[in-house]
């Protein structure tokens, strides 16, 4: 359990960068013009963890994950820096933005050499954090648990320190039991363990029985798979259409003992990273890039889309950012929110009308979008402008989108001719703006609602629509876009069921994308398809101009493809815990849902496991059907049960129904392992 092994873990062991992090050295914390306090940061030993002085007496925790850190941002690029330090100290400041809304970090070092330094070390921390398989997380967290349980660091562990390391990595077990794991360990009877010992206990803690299973049904060759072994795997159980070569390939890609692979077998180590590698998950690997026709209106698309984009939490008294522009497109978002306002020195601002949001200048949103609209997704970006400005400050606002933006505006028609019907998204790295008009009635857009025109609906008064004329909602969304946004009620940025709205065909379904939550998880899960774009083609039934198809009354037609989606969950390791106590231990639960159209809605779930976080296993089967696969998302949801309260939530994945694989399958987030097919 020596400390010095970690950076040889993470294959960082003698870096420099490592060794300053390390080191650690003081930082000026900058939060206001008045408040600027030198701070002492410091990379713990575990070389994923972050210790920071802090002078509230009060405060218990001065630590951060580095798996915790969205980006690092070098300059003076954030909000904070620009408005509280002066240009002089552009190189030596940086930034540090988290995931989820806890407060980014703004730092500023001794010297710009000093500020290189910090930024180089976490950023190789951080890609070597995400470069390790699955199998060395595992050992890098087991290991960093036990170093943290050996209380009086003599290498160690004694029967109470073992029960402490097992309630840290979340496992709950009675004493008697824990005693006897512990004498089954040690060997020399010498009332603690240690060396060959602890390997041992190691061994016992990560066995995996269902990988034991499924390896030995089909390791045929000496106890080893060899290439036809591997390829029976891949035939019956991944339901691929795999020769010997692509077993032979990923023998080759995966295996680490190098005398099995010399001789074109698989051990079960490289059959366990396998199946943790993008190979093995549950999300098709083909639809990781674009592989939908791009080439078809704006309108015939699904479009990620972001409402208020400006806030990072409420919408009455939260701060407004340009930062929380940054995230929404690095999410993938293709439509961003402008509420624009006359501000001072003919500046015009952006923030929530008529409420306590703070302000930030729409030129700096322009910028940020600029810098950022193409890093995740190459296809346009559609601004959506409430425009409150004065006749002057409007011009100002013109100005601005042309100098920054530039070229990549889209200003004019494209082509030599008037278009009749919306640009299709191999447009490609442009920003293009709609005009918003208000919505009567069905007959009314039919008459007078230009192709460039778009109409925005209150949440209230769409699901409305989506559940009433369906029908006609899609007829009209074949030809016309539409934005759906929040209700007015929610102040605390809380968010709708966007399904619903998809199934009625409207593209621009715009949601908080500052709160996480159900209805983000199914936003995620439906853009994760076709390369993360922001762009999903609808299918041929909510494009056609006279479709019959709704998905209330589900008459027969060209969407009923029936399948079988049949589950088993098997087992997950290393769940997170829900609750900061060092005694609380998480007792899972697994749902299956699906989310589509009203008669393919359901839920499954399995047994909860008591006291078991760290590898619970459940080997329940469920079966469900579907009707409309190409409009339904699957969505694998753990929580910790409880029987007094509402159940906690731990992880989830959602995926396309039409993106899921058949086969022993992985998703990722969580759920380790889990069988998946699904049957026409």
């Amino acid at each position: 359990m020596e400390s010095n092994g970690t950076a040889e873990k993470q294959g960082l062991e003698g870096d420099q960068d490592l060794q300053f992090l390390m080191n650690g050295g003081d930082l000026l914390k900058v939060r206001s013009d008045s408040w600027k306090k030198m701070r002492y940061y410091k990379l713990q030993e575990d070389c994923k963890t972050m210790w920071h002085e802090s002078k509230k007496t009060l405060s218990s925790k001065h630590t951060f994950s580095v798996e915790d850190i969205e980006a690092i941002r070098t300059g003076r690029q954030t909000e904070g820096l620009k408005k509280y330090t002066e240009q002089s100290v552009e190189g030596r400041a940086f930034s540090i933005l988290f995931k989820g809304r806890h407060k980014g970090l703004d730092l500023i070092a001794s010297s710009e050499e000093e500020a290189k330094k910090w930024v180089s070390g976490l950023e190789k921390v951080i890609s070597n954090m995400n470069s390790l398989s699955s199998q060395k997380k595992t050992e890098h967290w087991i290991y960093n648990s036990m170093r943290r349980a050996d209380k009086n660091l003599d290498n160690k562990m004694s029967l109470e320190e073992l029960k402490s390391f097992l309630l840290d990595i979340n496992i709950e077990l009675d004493d008697d039991y824990a005693e006897m794991l512990f004498k089954e360990c040690d060997k020399s009877n010498g009332g603690s363990l240690e060396g060959k010992e602890i390997e041992y206990f190691y061994k016992i803690l990560t066995h995996r029985e269902e990988i034991d299973v499924i390896y030995g049904e089909y390791a045929k060759t000496d106890g080893l798979m060899s290439t036809t072994d591997l390829q029976n795997f891949l035939l019956n159980e991944q339901r691929e259409q795999a020769s010997q070569n692509d077993a032979l390939q990923l023998i080759e890609k995966y295996e680490l003992d190098e005398n099995a692979k010399a001789k074109k077998q698989m051990t079960k180590d490289g059959f366990l990273m396998y199946l943790h590698q993008p190979e093995g998950l549950v999300f098709n690997q083909a639809h990781r890039s674009v592989h939908q026709d791009m080439n078809q209106p704006l309108n015939h698309y699904f479009i990620s889309s972001s409402h208020n984009t400006y806030l990072l939490e409420d919408q009455l008294k939260g701060p407004s950012s340009t930062e929380a522009y940054i995230k929404a497109l690095l999410k993938g978002c293709r439509c961003v929110e402008m509420d624009c306002y006359d501000g001072s020195d003919d500046e015009p601002v952006i923030y929530h009308g008529y409420t306590l949001t703070s302000k930030i200048l729409f030129k700096d949103a322009i910028e940020a979008i600029k810098e950022y609209a193409f890093k995740t997704s190459e296809y346009p970006v559609i601004l959506s402008l409430e425009n409150h400005c004065s006749v002057e400050q409007q011009k100002t606002m013109a100005q601005h989108l042309i100098s920054i933006l530039g070229s990549a505006l889209v200003t004019k028609p494209l082509g030599d001719q008037m278009p009749t019907r919306l640009p299709s998204p191999e447009l490609s790295d442009l920003v293009i703006y709609c005009r918003s008009v208000p919505f009567q009635h069905f007959e009314d857009s039919r008459d007078k609602q230009s192709f460039y025109e778009m109409a925005s609906f209150k949440e209230g008064r769409a699901l409305k629509l989506a559940e009433d004329s369906a029908n006609e909602y899609i007829r009209h969304n074949t030809e016309k876009l539409s934005r759906i946004y929040p209700g007015g009620l929610r102040t605390d940025s809380s968010n709708y069921n966007p399904v619903p709205l998809w199934n009625a065909g409207c593209q621009i379904v715009a949601l908080n994308f500052q709160t996480p939550g159900l209805e983000m998880d199914l936003n995620q899960g439906l853009f994760h398809q076709n390369g993360w774009s922001g762009f999903i083609l609808k299918p041929s039934y909510l494009r056609e101009a006279d479709t019959e198809f709704d998905p209330i009354a589900l008459a027969k037609g060209p969407w009923l493809k029936k399948k079988t989606l049949h589950v088993m969950v098997i087992s997950a390791q290393q769940l997170p815990k829900v609750s900061s106590r060092k005694s609380s231990v998480v007792d899972p639960l697994v749902q299956v849902q699906i989310f589509g159209v009203p008669s393919d809605t359901t839920v499954v779930e399995t047994q909860f496991i008591k006291n078991n976080g760290f590898n619970p296993m459940w080997n329940e089967n469920f079966q469900m059907d579907v009707c409309v696969p190409d409009l339904a998302l699957v969505r694998f949801l753990i929580e910790d049960y409880d029987y007094t309260s509402a159940n906690e939530f731990i992880g989830q994945y959602t995926l396309p129904f039409n993106s899921l694989r058949n086969g022993e399958c992985s998703p990722v987030l969580f759920l380790q392992h889990l069988k998946v097919s699904a049957a026409p």
